[in-house]
């Protein structure tokens, strides 16, 4: 696969040279002999920086060039990094840099640099056809204050899928009769899971205990979110620009059954950094992650030195709570235009059109598993046709991308609206539920090895007793740290 080509129709070239990839008469002053200098910063590496070099390279000598504008691109490192840098910026702290014209980045950091000032409305920029052209979730979450203005805008984005090893999955399935379908609901994976390690722990029934787990996930701050939204009662509320706080004791405690638990008694795990690290050395076999991070998934377990077998992968969507309406988080930062002057910030989105264009998207996004921002751009045929030199890492690029694809057509697309301490919830949202799983555990199993009964041992941190000192302490931390 050729993940650098761009595929660009005539048709395209043409109209985007006559219109300059906008609907306005107005050009805003722009003047090919006299070019704006337009500077993007941005925390793109690897193939995603390769490929958004390669963009920049083909609009400074078309587009940029008929309607003057050069643009130049930096990455500013991970993006934390570029994220102290704007903030820095826009406060004109001492040694900072000037603000770039255009920056990429999350809800989070563009709520608080919104607070400082210097982030621009572009809606004026686009009319309403244009903006019907990008999946609405997307626009939507651009919209981080309570009025109608757009401040963030959408170049390519994530979500969440299923991974399975599905040659270890067939002879369990053989053996205890479980199907995939035990996996649409977070229920049926906590039930499918004790199944698991019963099942693992039997194949060798001299020792006791040795049960594996099943699953992992890399987000757990996505599945209090978006798990908290699906029960109806969502952590953080928003009406008329003031936030409020809401702990639903009933919801939480579903929550806590479908990971705390499974996790304390050994249903699920997190052994590195990434769950497809668990899943190349064989500790679980199921997991969610990002669009971004399938690729990772293994091809082949390693158990040690001497023994590694190869597996086959099935992606499947992310699970919802029985009897809920499926949510599914949306994530992936977005571009954003600092104040400077109309001719300027107007350059900015006739590269932003330009760059959101359905098969240029298409080239940029699917080469590094991001998804396209446009309702039309979201078709497999096209993305198919884009990885036409098709190998088996390509293969599971089509395969995630036309499950997260059904997703976004099939779910309603979530993401948390930003506040003040919004980093600061969601870190503790996913550390304490996880943090906790994991303090249980280790101690519940070492208490296990000393040589007390599993089933009484497991009890004293999973029964409602449990839960309710558990959910105390939740409270209150959640209280603390999002300081509502």
């Amino acid at each position: 696969m050729n993940i650098k080509k761009i595929i660009i129709s005539s048709l395209c070239i043409m109209s985007t040279l006559l219109s300059g990839c906008g609907k306005s008469d107005k050009n805003y002053g722009l003047d090919p002999n006299k070019p704006v200098i337009l500077t993007i910063w941005h925390y793109y590496n690897g193939v995603q920086q390769e490929n958004f070099d390669n963009a920049v390279i083909e609009f400074n000598e078309t587009i940029g060039r008929e309607q003057g504008i050069v643009v130049e691109a930096y990455s500013k490192g991970s993006i934390s990094e570029l994220s102290d840098s704007i903030i820095a910026s826009l406060k004109e702290d001492a040694g900072s840099e000037d603000a770039p014209g255009m920056f990429t980045a999350y809800s989070e950091t563009v709520y608080t640099a919104d607070k400082i000032g210097g982030i621009v409305d572009i809606s004026k920029y686009f009319t309403k056809e244009e903006l019907e052209q990008y999946i609405d979730g997307y626009i939507e979450e651009g919209r981080i204050n309570s009025d109608d203005s757009l401040k963030i805008f959408p170049t390519a984005k994530s979500t969440e899928i299923m991974m399975l090893n599905l040659t270890d999955w067939e002879k369990f399935s053989e053996a205890e009769n479980v199907s995939t379908d035990d996996l649409k609901t977070w229920e049926g994976i906590t039930e499918t899971a004790e199944k698991y390690y019963e099942y693992t722990d039997n194949l060798t029934p001299d020792i006791e205990n040795d049960g594996k787990a099943f699953f992992g996930r890399d987000s757990v701050a996505n599945y209090m979110f978006v798990g908290a939204k699906q029960l109806g009662a969502e952590f953080v509320t928003e009406e008329n620009g003031k936030f409020s706080l809401n702990i639903d004791e009933t919801a939480v405690r579903k929550l806590w059954e479908n990971y705390y638990v499974p996790y304390v008694k050994g249903y699920f795990t997190a052994q590195s950094s990434y769950r497809s690290e668990d899943a190349k050395t064989g500790q679980i076999i199921a997991l969610i992650c990002s669009t971004t991070g399938a690729a990772y998934f293994p091809d082949s377990v390693t158990i040690d030195d001497d023994y590694s077998y190869p597996i086959e992968s099935l992606v499947m969507p992310v699970p919802n709570f029985e009897g809920t309406e499926p949510y599914i988080v949306q994530q992936g930062a977005g571009m954003v235009v600092t104040e400077s002057d109309e001719k300027t910030e107007y350059a900015c989105t006739v590269f932003l059109k330009w760059f959101t264009e359905k098969e240029r998207n298409i080239s940029f996004s699917v080469g590094s598993g991001y998804m396209p921002v446009k309702k039309d751009a979201n078709d497999l045929n096209l993305i198919s046709a884009d990885n036409a030199d098709s190998d088996d890492e390509s293969q599971l690029l089509i395969d995630t991308l036309k499950v997260a694809i059904d997703e976004i057509y099939n779910y309603k697309l979530y993401s948390p609206k930003p506040f003040e301490n919004m980093a600061g919830t969601r870190d503790f949202l996913g550390d304490f539920i996880h943090e906790s799983a994991v303090n249980a555990h280790e101690e519940a199993y070492e208490r296990i090895e000393n040589g007390e009964e599993r089933e009484k041992v497991l009890n004293d941190y999973v029964s409602d007793k449990a839960f309710d000192e558990w959910y105390n302490e939740f409270s209150s931390g959640l209280h603390e740290s999002s300081g509502l």
